[in-house]
């Protein structure tokens, strides 16, 4: 007889080989909610998406974009030059920044562009095949 522990949230008799959900959502706690660059996320069709971020005043050369354990990372360190302008006002942020987002498994990144202020990051899920396998019944040599 299987005796099922509802004690214990992270174990159920339906979700076999679901191990990883627990670290993913520590990661996705981890990757931090703070508000700045501000972003948006949006369906483009059945299997694409794309995040958009607003960077106005970061160059292509200012950002970096990687893929860490299923893990989209966005970067941005302004390099700024001290060419001897004397602010009275600087109310527009440059200060560095770290987005991060977790990609579900057959989500891959299509590509980037940067245009008017804005990074698109272009997202593609591969949508599997319908797989159907029969599973043939050995007879046991029975006691």
């Amino acid at each position: 007889m299987c005796v099922y522990d509802q004690t214990d949230p992270g174990v159920h008799p339906y979700l076999l080989g679901f191990d990883q959900l627990e670290r993913l959502v520590e990661r996705t706690a981890k990757s931090g909610n703070e508000g700045y660059p501000p972003y948006n996320i949006e369906q483009r069709g059945d299997s694409a998406y794309r995040i958009t971020l607003a960077v106005a005043g970061f160059a292509d050369a200012d950002l970096s974009i990687t893929v860490e354990d299923r893990q989209l990372v966005i970067r941005g360190k302004l390099h700024d030059g001290d060419d001897g302008r004397v602010f009275l006002h600087r109310g527009i942020a440059t200060r560095q920044f770290q987005r991060s987002f977790v990609l579900a498994d057959g989500v891959d990144v299509a590509g980037a562009t940067l245009e008017h202020g804005l990074l698109h990051v272009d997202l593609t899920r591969a949508i599997p095949d319908s797989v159907v396998q029969t599973i043939k019944i050995q007879p046991g040599g029975g006691a």
